[in-house]
């Protein structure tokens, strides 16, 4: 009966470490980041490239990258200024999927020289349809007839930089083409908080930005979920989150 005893629970004690491993498998599937079927060929081979650090593609389950430049219909061939380039996460994929007929023009602040330059300009030296830049967003000499210009996670940090967020948009309007595209995504603070919580959480309040970039003569033409966590009650700065901030998807767009 002893030895029955001793069978059962070794049995069970197996069976609860089993249910353990599953859980701890499932829960590290369930963090993986898997590109969404409708996807264009050309992003989906760009974020699947083996030219992607393990450090960046670790960050993609937070960023959704694919489904991100798909709805900023994001083409073979185009043109594009990427603003706030630091560490060429994006900048990566953008090279891949534009090709080598596309072009992306990176551009960091000059205030984040020390962050920045370096590998922006290692990136660039590497890549032939890639150029680096430091400037202020606000007079930088833009490329004209642009197909995009993306601003991602880095809008917040525009008047702490003495950069003129007006004067910014208006020439970013000046260089896109008709038609043309500008992505903004940024760490989303309370409702109606516009700029106040943008230099001690990194965040801005999405109504502010739509509102100044409507008023360079953009259009909003999509104002997606896809970054949304509800469970982000955005009081907390965004350097404490991990990458798991509540984010907000503009798209807007030059008129034809």
């Amino acid at each position: 009966m002893k030895r029955v005893m001793k069978l059962i629970r070794k049995i069970s004690g197996s069976a609860v470490l089993i249910v353990l491993g599953l859980s701890s498998a499932y829960q590290v599937f369930a963090q993986q980041y898997v590109v969404s079927e409708n996807v264009p060929a050309h992003i989906r081979e760009a974020v699947e490239s083996n030219n992607r650090s393990a450090e960046d593609t670790a960050r993609d389950v937070n960023r959704f990258p694919a489904e991100l430049l798909t709805l900023a219909d994001l083409n073979v061939g185009d043109r594009v200024i990427e603003l706030s380039a630091l560490g060429q996460y994006y900048s990566t994929i953008m090279v891949d999927a534009v090709g080598p007929y596309g072009n992306v023009y990176m551009y960091d602040l000059v205030a984040f020289e020390g962050f920045g330059a370096e590998g922006g300009n290692a990136f660039a030296a590497a890549n032939a349809n890639a150029q680096y830049h430091l400037a202020n967003y606000d007079t930088a000499d833009y490329p004209s007839g642009v197909d995009a210009a993306y601003l991602i996670l880095g809008y917040h940090d525009l008047e702490a930089r003495d950069n003129d967020p007006s004067a910014m948009n208006a020439n970013l309007f000046a260089s896109l083409k008709p038609g043309g595209k500008f992505v903004v995504v940024d760490h989303s603070a309370e409702s109606g908080s516009g700029w106040r919580d943008a230099a001690n959480l990194h965040r801005i309040g999405k109504e502010v930005v739509i509102d100044e970039v409507t008023a360079a003569g953009f259009e909003l033409i999509s104002d997606s979920s896809l970054l949304s966590r509800p469970e982000d009650d955005r009081t907390a700065s965004t350097f404490s989150m991990n990458g798991t901030t509540d984010r907000f998807v503009l798209v807007f767009q030059k008129p034809y």
